[in-house]
């Protein structure tokens, strides 16, 4: 197994085509099977193996919604290291065929990965293939290599990021997967071109450079501290992984120009990435139970007065919270920090329940910045839906509040960021529904 392991995460050993095909195909078959099973088990959701056209589809499909809140989490860690065996499996194989290892990030780009898997399943064997971890000549000192790779990661980094947010304004796998990966293969490549630095010195190479990336979006504007906090759990390992990969590609004899046409590529997979015409509809759920008549709790639903200044960590940080709330003909007017939520009333039965459509809704937060910034994602990529409170009476007295709110997920990948969406949804339920159990009971 020890054996089996290294075959499928180093850069070592020659990959010829039954190999490549072998493994391939055992590998994508042990994933489906956990992945099918999983989804199959928590959710109504059939996976199907051609539903793997979709670029990364476990982490950018809706299928999760269904399914228990640790479910999108378990897919995303699961995914990873398929991901990295994909691309080891792949570069060997290339320099088995004689081809450059840049080739090996086409894995990464919607669609055009599965043509290059098929290729070189049908390669020949070159008849002079590459060196394998070939060592680089030192032909530079250790520092100023490193700051060379460091700026290069951070040049890269940046320029995806503003190609991405500003120009495309999409907000995909291209941006928040293709970003940190790219920043590590650069800084990486360019490292260990100039000087034979080892594993260790790359990985710090690459995480200054990460980290770099990410102060300098932060002090030009380009993005928040929130989402760039929240960003870093899935960031930090696929900046490592480049790191490794460019590694890798510099040790076997990859050429800075072939580097440059593969790179340029890479951003094309954000014009592949057409937003759905429709999302899912995730759903967040939050209960409390109150000891006061449901008359009470129902007057307190309907219309409650103002929540003191929140004390919670994640609203001082931006993140928009409840104020106050009324009716008016008809329409529930929901005031936050960032403005009100416009909420035409569904259905009210007085001490049962009230639903309501969400036809406004202010941004979901305000971004921690030195600049009054408003980045694209702060407006329609969190689209709240519709809302219900429910009241349940108990058997041994009081009643159980509920409350639920419908809401689309825009982001990608949307099992990665409903998460945190999610959580954020719960902390405002939670904050309003404690605020209605205080005055319902005094």
């Amino acid at each position: 197994m020890s054996e089996l392991l290294r075959f499928w995460f180093a850069f070592e050993n020659e990959v010829d085509r039954p190999t490549y095909l072998v493994h391939g195909l055992g590998l994508m078959a042990v994933k489906y099977a956990v992945d099918a099973s999983l989804i199959g088990l928590t959710t109504d959701v059939v996976w199907a193996p051609w539903d793997y056209l979709n670029p990364v589809p476990l982490l950018s499909a809706g299928l999760t919604e269904a399914g228990p809140t640790w479910l999108a989490p378990t897919l995303l860690a699961w995914t990873l290291p398929f991901l990295w065996i994909g691309v080891t499996l792949t570069m060997r194989r290339l320099l088995h065929a004689g081809w450059s290892p840049w080739y090996s990030l086409l894995f990464f780009i919607p669609f055009v990965g599965y043509a290059l898997m098929a290729l070189l399943v049908l390669l020949p064997e070159a008849r002079e293939s590459r060196a394998l971890v070939a060592v680089p000549r030192p032909s530079a000192e250790k520092k100023p290599a490193a700051a060379k790779a460091i700026m290069a990661g951070v040049a890269v980094g940046l320029g995806m990021i503003f190609l991405g947010i500003l120009w495309l304004e999409r907000y995909g796998l291209a941006i928040f997967m293709g970003t940190p990966f790219a920043i590590g293969v650069v800084a990486g490549y360019t490292y260990c071109r100039a000087y034979p630095g080892t594993w260790g010195e790359t990985v710090g190479v690459t995480l200054l450079a990460g980290l770099l990336t990410t102060l300098a979006s932060f002090a030009v504007g380009l993005e928040g501290a929130i989402c760039i906090i929240m960003m870093a759990p899935l960031g930090l390992p696929l900046v490592l992984m480049g790191g490794a990969v460019g590694r890798a590609i510099a040790r076997n004899g990859g050429r800075s120009l072939e580097g440059v046409l593969v790179l340029a590529m890479l951003p094309t997979s954000a014009v592949l990435e057409e937003p759905a015409e429709t999302y899912p509809l995730r759903a967040v759920v939050s209960t409390i139970e109150i000891e006061a008549s449901a008359e009470a709790v129902w007057e307190a639903v309907v219309a409650f007065p103002e929540l003191p200044p929140p004390d919670e960590i994640l609203f001082r940080l931006g993140v928009a919270y409840p104020v106050s709330a009324h009716i008016e003909d008809g329409v529930r007017y929901c005031v936050f920090s960032t403005g009100a939520f416009v909420e035409p009333i569904t259905h009210s039965e007085p001490g049962r329940r009230l639903a309501f459509d969400v036809v406004d809704s202010p941004r979901p937060l305000d971004e921690l910045s030195p600049y009054p910034i408003k980045p694209p994602h702060l407006d329609g990529y969190l689209v709240p839906r519709r809302g219900e409170f429910l009241i349940v009476p108990l058997p041994e007295g009081g009643v159980r509040l509920e409350g639920t709110t419908w809401y689309e997920q825009r982001l990608q990948p949307a099992g990665y960021w409903g998460a945190f969406s999610d959580a954020i949804i719960a902390a405002i339920h939670h904050r309003v529904l404690d605020h209605i159990r205080v005055v319902a009971e005094g």
